[in-house]
């Protein structure tokens, strides 16, 4: 298991003297562990133990439960899937001395390595899956609340997570047929709400790959605490019900805006008021130049529910492609908006898909290293949680230079700043960091047996 030191550097001197160290490692800047500095400073990762129970047994004998969430969701940052990775995932003094605390393996002697992923395994052993999602969850609303942000927008999307078709051991997986193509794997719903220049995804749920996106994501409409009165929520295809319009409406006093399908009645209806429209009455696409918009009225009753008496309006909104002589409709709760200001809105939710588009191609959100359920959620609330902090980040005074920014783009023009790299020594229950010319000369003042010693443990650095 991995033992969890306490910043001392002079106990640490002290057992140096002595010979008596157990691993050493060096400290790098990153651009990463800048961002875990920042939200430390915030007191960010101190709430995890706030809203995610420890149900470990013995807890004063264990890792403190928001380190080991910190170094986890950290590895996922800097691409490390392994289980194998996290202990060491930070690697930066700064970072390291405001947490005060960091791992190493009591597991393995120096020789055979520093890092096992028992104690990894052993804290996922004792929660399911539901308890990470609830705790990403839970974890956002408390944080969104504590920096005051209260985001009146927001975007519904769902996104497929796939997994090696041919191999029926992922737990919960299940295959469908995309198109002619057979996939396995899960599904992630999740709700991003606007706040000042980036998004933060505010509710998930994990489901498996057959169940349809409306279905997953139920609760979330109807339940999350994330959606207030006067909200407005834009949703795909996907997420079609007349029944729940209805309800975020008259219930939550939360506006949809979502586009209909051609074979609607709808549809129809409010593509034929619109071919007999005059010009005048069409305005500019207000972003794509080969569009143009215009409100249709009184179609509402085109599209009815279960109760037609429970119906609330809608505002219609008709899009003509000229470029390729389409039509497309959208429907929004919201009375009160132009076809320009509905259709603009709309035209924020492809912000999520970029989201999960990086998520799978540079943060690796589909590299599982084992087809346990629970091991699965895990990565992927880890995971999402990182990109919490990187979002959360940009929007702070020292990210604001990368707003707007994808991770590898940032990291492709990084450069740290002028931090010298530590030698991180551990012994017994303490760590401490030293600069190479105040490492060197504690060496040489140690007697040559001590020095030997040093030397095989600071030669696998």
């Amino acid at each position: 298991m991995f033992k969890a030191c306490k910043m001392n550097k002079q106990e640490v001197i002290k057992a140096i003297e002595e010979g008596n160290i157990d691993a050493a490692d060096i400290s790098y800047p990153n651009f990463i562990d800048d961002i875990i500095l920042e939200m430390a400073n915030m007191n960010l990762i101190y709430t995890f133990d706030e809203v995610l129970e420890d149900k470990r047994a013995s807890k004063n004998s264990t890792i403190p439960l928001n380190i080991i969430i910190t170094l986890s969701l950290t590895a996922k940052m800097k691409q490390m899937t392994s289980l194998f990775d996290i202990p060491f995932a930070i690697t930066d003094c700064d970072t390291l001395a405001k947490l005060g605390w960091n791992l190493y393996s009591t597991d393995r002697d120096n020789k055979k390595g520093l890092i096992s992923c028992g104690g990894i395994r052993n804290l996922i052993n004792h929660y399911q899956a539901q308890d990470f999602v609830n705790f990403y969850n839970n974890y956002a609303q408390v944080t969104l609340e504590d920096l005051n942000y209260d985001p009146a927008l927001h975007i519904l999307d769902c996104t497929k997570v796939d997994v090696n078709v041919d191999n029926d051991n992922y737990e919960n997986s299940t295959v469908i047929n995309d198109d002619g193509d057979l996939r396995r794997g899960y599904k992630i719903a999740s709700l991003r709400g606007l706040i000042d220049t980036e998004g933060v995804m505010e509710e998930i749920e994990i489901g498996t790959m057959k169940t349809h996106d409306l279905n997953l994501s139920k609760d979330i409409l109807l339940n999350s605490p994330a959606l207030k009165p006067g909200d407005k929520i834009i949703n795909d295809k996907g997420f079609l019900s007349r029944e729940i319009m209805n309800k975020l409406k008259t219930e939550r006093e939360v506006d949809t805006y979502i586009p209909v399908r051609k074979n609607m009645k709808i549809y129809k209806e409010a593509v034929s008021i619109a071919k007999n429209k005059e010009e005048k009455d069409w305005n500019k696409h207000p972003q794509r130049k080969n569009q143009i918009v215009t409100s249709v009225s009184k179609v509402s009753d085109f599209w009815k529910s279960d109760n037609p008496d429970q119906d609330v309006k809608l505002n219609t909104c008709v899009v003509y492609d000229k470029k390729d002589d389409e039509y497309f409709v959208f429907v929004t709760t919201n009375l009160d908006e132009t076809a320009r200001q509905v259709i603009k809105t709309y035209e924020l939710r492809p912000e999520i898909e970029e989201d999960f588009r990086q998520l799978k191609e540079f943060w690796q959100l589909e590299e599982f290293k084992s087809t346990k359920y629970d091991h699965i959620v895990f990565h992927i609330v880890m995971l999402l949680m990182g990109y919490m902090f990187y979002q959360l980040y940009k929007n702070t005074e020292a990210g604001s230079e990368y707003a707007h920014k994808s991770l590898p783009t940032i990291l492709k023009k990084y450069e740290p700043e002028d931090k010298p790299k530590k030698i991180i020594i551990y012994t017994d229950n303490y760590f401490g960091m030293f600069s190479f010319p105040e490492f060197l000369d504690i060496y040489v003042s140690c007697s040559e047996k001590i020095r030997k010693d040093l030397k095989e443990i600071l030669d696998m650095i």
